[in-house]
């Protein structure tokens, strides 16, 4: 399965979805994923939205779990790549990543607030 790199600055605004759940890898069993590395993997649902364009919901894996996301928080997604799979007749799109964190909050001279009271 070949990984396509995602450049997620032409994504928009990244928000939460779906808070941080923990992956099954065996729904009989309730098992969960992990990594390679023996991490559990989280699935994150994420809204994208570009200029213009309808809300779309993509599902994001994520090694170990994320702090700090709740649902309606901005987000910041490093790492992030998608696969093409098939299963007989099936077929999609999955994505992973290798972090999701809080975006941070705007500072007051990028929200306008500074420079207020004067100027020619």
């Amino acid at each position: 399965m070949q990984s396509i790199p995602v450049d997620t600055s032409r994504l928009g605004v990244l928000r939460c979805a779906v808070a941080p759940e923990p992956k099954i890898a065996d729904f009989e069993t309730k098992q969960v994923k992990k990594d390679r590395d023996g991490n559990t993997v989280y699935t994150v649902g994420v809204t994208v939205r570009q200029q213009g364009r309808r809300v779309s919901v993509i599902e994001i894996a994520v090694p170990g779990e994320p702090k700090g996301i709740v649902e309606g928080t901005e987000v910041r997604v490093t790492g992030l790549e998608a696969f093409a799979w098939a299963m007989g007749d099936r077929h999609g799109i999955s994505f992973r990543a290798a972090a999701i964190t809080p975006a941070p909050a705007p500072s007051a001279t990028s929200a306008g607030v500074a420079g207020k009271g004067g100027g020619a």
